[in-house]
């Protein structure tokens, strides 16, 4: 068995090998309203099946936190024809490997296989759809996996509250305000019936997409396996989604959070943006990319390099459906504080906003992205994972293609722009992030 993940693991980086030629697929509805792509690339013996819901935490009942994320793990669990325990049996028995991840926006389950068990991958993921089980003894035992998980990323690992703790006090309205793990006291609570209502409203075609990607010999073969195994679902009613605007932030929000797992403080800047699919998003990428991408960049050179003000400092875009976050942080190095890092942080993003960035960095910044969609699409499961998403998430599958020329055409003027809009200090969420004191006693 090691031996042949071995060679699936080989396979998948030979198929699909880095270029920058356009991703050809196809793609087409379901009677039953799921959406179907297909994406054949014949370079290695390898097939993705996948499906992506359109179903994340932003779509839970605030009582009911953690939903999401809990069926990334249950819809494991077994269905009719598949029995409890059996799921990864049949994957690795035949040379294959699998996995899912939520978001707060959506869900994604997938297989691996050799391209000769198309057919099974197809029939696995039509029995998640169909036929899952969900019983008492199944969510028992995924709530003590998910309560290991909360305590292994969130509750013992150092910083990681950060993200949690941002949420919360960017978002007042929005369910983005709880993370996608969500309250351990919210599933003690549900009852069995609490999931299977969930599951029957979120886990149907008409609000999922399914990716066919790889070594697809017989296109007309597989269409008919898709249409025999989905086919025949029922559609459901379609899902109201509610709207939940935010009303601008428009004085600085300061915060403080003790952390019992550090040693170090974190000083965190925070700012509410639009969503991924804007113009704006993308741009705040770029400027993500000045200011904390490797060693040569703004904050990095200035902060950590020449004025060894902070050990480390970064700056990053969290990209969502809905809203976006864009974050900045920094540990100091002694005997500089978390103070000094925010004055020299808001020195860099006052030089954006009224300064134009080299022609030179422009061209970095665009050299970075075309590497980017290169290594996103270098692999037959980064195809897949990013056609769904497009799909789902954009409502452009085309995007695999184009998205690159968008970044391509952003200009100097508009970074500087973009920041002046959105990276203001009265826009934004000022978070201490400390060692608790009992720690600092210690």
């Amino acid at each position: 068995m090691k031996n042949s993940l071995m060679a699936l693991s080989a396979a998948l980086m030979l198929g699909g090998v880095a270029s920058a030629q356009n991703v050809a697929f196809e793609e087409y509805n379901l009677d039953n309203g799921l959406h179907v792509i297909l994406h054949n690339d014949p370079s290695a013996p390898v097939i993705i099946t996948s499906v992506m819901y359109h179903v994340g935490a932003k779509d839970e009942n605030p009582e009911r936190t953690g939903f999401a994320h809990f069926f990334e793990h249950l819809l494991f669990e077994g269905t009719e024809n598949i029995k409890r325990g059996e799921w990864f049996k049949i994957v690795t028995s035949n040379g294959g490997v699998n996995n899912a991840n939520t978001t707060e926006d959506r869900t994604y389950y997938f297989e691996v296989f050799p391209s000769n068990n198309i057919e099974l991958g197809l029939w696995m993921e039509s029995e998640r759809m169909l036929h899952p089980v969900i019983n008492q003894i199944g969510v028992d035992t995924q709530n003590e996996v998910v309560k290991e998980e909360k305590r292994l990323r969130y509750d013992n690992s150092p910083y990681g509250q950060l993200i949690p703790v941002v949420k919360k006090n960017m978002f007042k309205n929005h369910p983005y305000r709880w993370t996608t793990i969500g309250s351990m006291d919210h599933l003690d609570a549900a009852k069995l019936e609490e999931f299977q209502a969930f599951n029957k409203k979120f886990y149907i075609p008409n609000n999922a997409v399914l990716v066919v990607a790889g070594d697809i010999s017989n296109k007309e073969q597989t269409k008919k396996w898709i249409q025999q195994y989905f086919g025949n679902i029922p559609k459901a009613p379609a899902i109201e989604r509610k709207s939940f605007p935010e009303a601008p932030i428009t004085q600085t929000i300061n915060d403080t959070f003790e952390d019992p797992n550090i040693q170090i403080p974190m000083i965190v800047t925070a700012y509410r943006t639009p969503s991924m699919k804007t113009r704006d998003a993308r741009v705040l990428d770029f400027i993500s990319g000045i200011l904390s991408d490797g060693k040569s960049s703004r904050l990095y050179k200035k902060i950590v390099d020449n004025n060894k003000t902070a050990l480390q400092v970064g700056a990053f875009s969290y990209s969502q459906e809905d809203y976006g976050t864009y974050i900045l942080y920094g540990l100091p190095q002694a005997p500089h504080t978390s103070e000094d890092i925010l004055k020299e942080m808001d020195e860099e993003i006052v030089k954006l906003q009224t300064e134009l960035i080299s022609e030179k960095e422009l061209q970095k910044l665009q050299n970075k992205y075309d590497n980017q969609y290169i290594n996103g699409n270098s692999s037959v499961e980064g195809i897949a994972e990013n056609l769904a998403s497009f799909y789902l998430l954009y409502g452009d599958v085309n995007l695999i293609n184009t998205e690159k020329d968008i970044y391509k055409t952003i200009t100097r003027e508009e970074i500087r722009e973009v920041a002046k809009k959105y990276l203001n200090p009265n826009q934004r969420l000022v978070l201490n992030y400390v060692p608790s004191k009992d720690k600092a006693q210690n």
